[in-house]
């Protein structure tokens, strides 16, 4: 299957994994562009991702991951969330799912490994997305209405406990939240890992969350593919063309019109 060419998740259908891909794909109420890139040229890597469209075509669930260790952890980690997403794949709660999905990460992984990871679910007849995260990146928000991008859940903006959102894998019985926005028609979403914030210019200076998110400021929006490809070349150039020196992923999610 090609780039051009989107793959539409029948119901019940869990899509992903930790391997290298470019892929447009068609979800419910969203228009989604998946791209992932092992460290090295490696065939898998510790960023794992997966998608799934509930049994009624209503609820669309989306999960990053960037698992510390790589190799052996990371293909444990998304055979785990694999299973998860297929056993939560019709619940809108994604409180359960983010406790479940810490105790299995503790199972997977050897001792003092970790990871950050987001989960994020869209009822596609209202708009409404819950956000689930644990240790990982905040989300970039596209406000097509303001024509503006800011961050999603800005921890500036809110007040944190500290046994809530830690990574997987650091507290057994760590509770997670959800929270909740409602997504607009031509909103778009970004969800990377560190690879994109923690990518490096020529002086050694890092890119860090306020700078990928001015630069994403200079996309094109009209779809989830072109938004992420000038994402991704406006992140290379800032390397000066050298390739990344880790895994990068980066999902992109566009609310489609009712």
């Amino acid at each position: 299957m090609s780039e051009s060419e989107a793959h539409g998740l029948a119901c019940m259908e869990i899509w992903g994994g930790n391997g290298r891909v470019a892929q447009a794909l068609d979800l419910p109420g969203l228009a989604g562009w998946v791209y992932s890139e092992p460290y090295a040229g490696s065939e898998t890597g510790g960023d794992v991702y997966y998608l799934s469209a509930c049994s009624r075509g209503q609820v669309a669930r989306v999960c990053i991951a960037d698992v510390a260790g790589h190799g052996a952890s990371a293909s444990r980690m998304a055979e785990a969330l694999r299973d998860l997403m297929r056993k939560h794949v019709n619940a809108w709660d994604q409180s359960e799912f983010a406790r479940e999905l810490n105790q299995a990460f503790q199972v997977a992984v050897e001792p003092g490994h970790f990871a950050t990871a987001a989960l994020f679910g869209l009822y596609c007849v209202t708009g409404e997305l819950v956000a689930t995260n644990g240790g990982h990146m905040p989300p970039l928000w596209y406000r097509a209405a303001r024509k503006e991008w800011e961050l999603l859940g800005d921890p500036t903006q809110q007040t944190y406990t500290p046994e809530f959102d830690l990574p997987l894998g650091l507290i057994d019985g760590t509770s997670y939240v959800q929270t909740s926005v409602r997504l607009l028609p031509g909103d778009l979403l970004a969800l990377y890992t560190d690879a994109l914030t923690e990518a490096t210019n020529p002086a050694g200076e890092m890119l860090e969350i306020p700078g990928l998110l001015k630069l994403a400021a200079s996309v094109p929006v009209d779809s989830p593919a072109a938004a992420g490809q000038a994402l991704l070349a406006a992140v290379e150039r800032y390397r000066g063309g050298r390739p990344s020196d880790d895994d990068q992923t980066l999902v992109m999610l566009q609310r489609l019109s009712v």
